[in-house]
């Protein structure tokens, strides 16, 4: 790849377009293995400028601005002070919900303008997606209005405030701990209000802050911070105070780990090492048995996945959750330090690069001890002076990921901790000629497609934004639920080559402003805000869509639903994980097996024949 120009296409765009899909996910898959998305270096750098200055710079600038001990100039002062936890906390929710963090850019489906969320939030007539619209009165409805508006700029306003706001001293410390601020606790009770109220409205902004993993800090901050802030304060009350925030980034890191137990998650790891650009080719074949004609994990990409990922997500946490010796909280730290800059270094699609960034250096603040920072036999779950009250802590923070691995299809994969464990909730839109032009006719939504010929300095000739588009549909096919989700589409239109094929994720992203991989937000409720503008003919968009599969570890079939836009869910049905990964991600060998559940009345599938199959329909 170029410094700006993307790397070369394997094939002419102009033959590509013209090639049955099968083949199409066959040289995409093959060539994502070699070059990933192969976006142009300059935008690398700037994700790269994005992370490190407007995130780490400008959010410690901030932190110095408003606090007493910690010093831009200073850099030991970055890593003994609790409130770096908390500024950078506020800093990060905020540029999470203006889109300036992840999901951010060409690598989520941004291409000009790179920025999505606030742009789509603040303007009336947009579609929004209330999540209980027909049990909480005042939330129906899909178009954002003047009050939706109004409450989103209350939001930001909401986050500004502790951000600028100075620092309070903490009077009463544990002996050894050198001085400390917090953000005052009053600070935190309008974010506290105004975000649940944003989610009622609209679960798209309040996904987008990351709410699950930024408001427990905001609320622990409010509740115990008071505590700790009070007249007749004990130094046990900030002990707990930074226990809570310790048992905040544990459980958010061993949920991520116990998510990715079960047969999604090696299928992750080689695809997003493809698209490291600091990996040499060589480098990127060693995660896949052969290329170019076996493009499964191998045994390097399994130990990557399951040693390197999922053991390091779940033993590392657990132990510097309950050690009291300050070198092996040091150690710990530092490997959590290096676990996320390797992730970070890949730049995985929605590029939570900011979230690596934070985690890794809070990891350092609260286990590594420098300066008069943190001592690990002191500041320990052992040492917490209210035994009883881990208990609702504990449960407020596993409440998201427990349920969410029970009943994946009543919450999304974020408070699931489900953060790219490749269990996902997923589709892809399949839309006759001409459908996806007519999204244009949504509010403030452009498709990609467009974006990309007109994208400075290097706009793309129409086959090749195409082309580059098609990609996204490659790197599904890579993952687990893409094998099935190709299998849907393939045994229900015959006339799938000739479409318009999208990946279900990216597309969300121009209709909604915002997306991190939950395929919640374009289910049949997106598809149906959108047939109430469009007024699709039956047959224009069918979406196949697939559940986040419960209890991975324990391997019961994932579910499925077809959706016809104009006749809403038409089938459902599940799939066996075990036959999805068995499969290379083109299917040579036909679609995997699928076991239909319920079938809408008078619906007859559109297929006349599957290759190497007898006929359906």
């Amino acid at each position: 790849m170029g410094f700006i120009t993307p790397s070369p296409q394997p094939v002419p765009p102009a033959e590509f377009v013209r090639l049955p899909l099968r083949e199409r996910i066959r040289i995409l898959s093959i060539h994502w293995a070699d070059d990933g998305f192969g976006t142009p270096r300059m935008l690398h750098v700037v994700y790269i400028v994005k992370m490190l200055g407007l995130y780490f710079a400008v959010g410690l600038a901030i932190t110095s601005w408003t606090t007493e001990y910690v010093h831009f100039t200073e850099p030991g002062t970055w890593f003994d002070s609790i409130v770096v936890y908390q500024k950078l906390a506020v800093w990060l929710t905020l540029l999470e919900v203006i889109g300036l963090a992840g999901a951010f850019g060409p690598l989520c489906g941004h291409f000009a303008p790179m920025l999505g969320n606030i742009r789509y939030w603040i303007r009336p007539g947009t579609i929004r997606m209330a999540p209980w619209s027909r049990y909480v009165p005042g939330t129906g409805g899909d178009t954002r209005t003047l009050f939706d508006v109004v409450l989103f700029l209350a939001v930001l306003a909401s986050l500004v405030y502790p951000l600028v706001i100075g620092a309070e001293p903490v009077r009463i410390l544990p002996e050894g701990t050198g001085p400390q601020e917090l953000i005052p606790p009053a600070a935190f009770i309008p974010i506290l209000i105004t975000a649940p109220l944003m989610g009622l409205r609209d679960k798209v902004i309040f996904l987008a802050a990351r709410s699950e993993q930024y408001l427990p800090i905001m609320l622990f901050s409010a509740v115990l911070g008071a505590i700790v802030l009070r007249d007749g304060a004990t130094p046990a009350d900030f002990v707990n105070l930074v226990v809570a925030f310790k048992i905040i980034i544990c459980v958010v890191w061993i949920g991520a780990g116990v998510s990715k137990l079960g047969a999604h998650f090696v299928n992750v790891v080689p695809p997003m090492v493809s698209n490291s650009p600091g990996q040499p080719g060589f480098v990127k074949r060693l995660y896949y048995r052969t290329v170019p004609s076996d493009i499964r994990p191998s045994r390097i990409g399994w130990f990557t996945a399951h040693i390197g990922g999922t053991t390091v997500e779940i033993l590392i946490p657990l132990v510097l959750l309950l050690t009291t010796n300050n070198t092996i909280a040091l150690v710990g730290a530092v490997a959590m330090l290096v676990f996320h800059l390797y992730i970070t270094s890949t730049f995985p699609l929605a590029v939570p690069l900011e979230w690596n960034v934070y985690f890794g250096l809070i990891a350092v603040v609260l286990w590594g001890g420098f300066g008069d920072g943190f001592d690990a036999s002191v500041y320990s779950i052992w040492n917490f002076s209210q035994p009883w009250l881990l208990i609702p802590i504990f449960a407020l923070l596993l409440f998201g990921p427990v349920l969410g691995n029970l009943r994946p299809d009543l919450v999304s994969f974020l408070p699931s901790m489900r953060q790219y464990a490749g269990n996902w909730a997923s589709a892809i839109w399949a839309m006759k000629p001409g459908v996806e032009e007519r999204l244009n006719e949504l509010p403030l939504v452009e498709n990609q497609i467009d974006q990309l010929q007109r994208m400075k300095p290097t706009p793309y000739e129409r086959d090749d934004a195409d082309m580059t588009l098609q990609k996204t549909l490659a790197w599904r096919s890579m993952h687990s639920q893409g094998r099935g989700l190709f299998s849907l589409l393939y045994e229900h239109l015959d006339d799938i080559d000739s479409r318009t094929v999208r990946e279900g994720e990216f597309i969300c992203n121009t209709i909604l402003g915002w997306n991190f991989g939950d395929g919640h937000l374009h289910d049949e409720r997106l598809i149906a805000a959108i047939q109430k503008r469009l007024g699709l003919a039956p047959g224009d968009l069918v979406v196949a869509y697939c559940e986040s599969q419960a209890t991975p570890w324990r391997n019961p079939p994932q579910e499925y639903r077809v959706i016809d836009a104009a006749l809403g869910v038409v089938e459902r049905g599940t799939w066996n994980v075990a036959d999805c990964v068995r499969e290379q991600p083109w299917l040579p060998n036909g679609p995997v097996p699928l076991r239909v559940s319920w079938t809408a009345a008078g619906y007859r599938r559109q297929v006349t024949f599957t290759a190497g199959k007898d006929p359906v329909a």
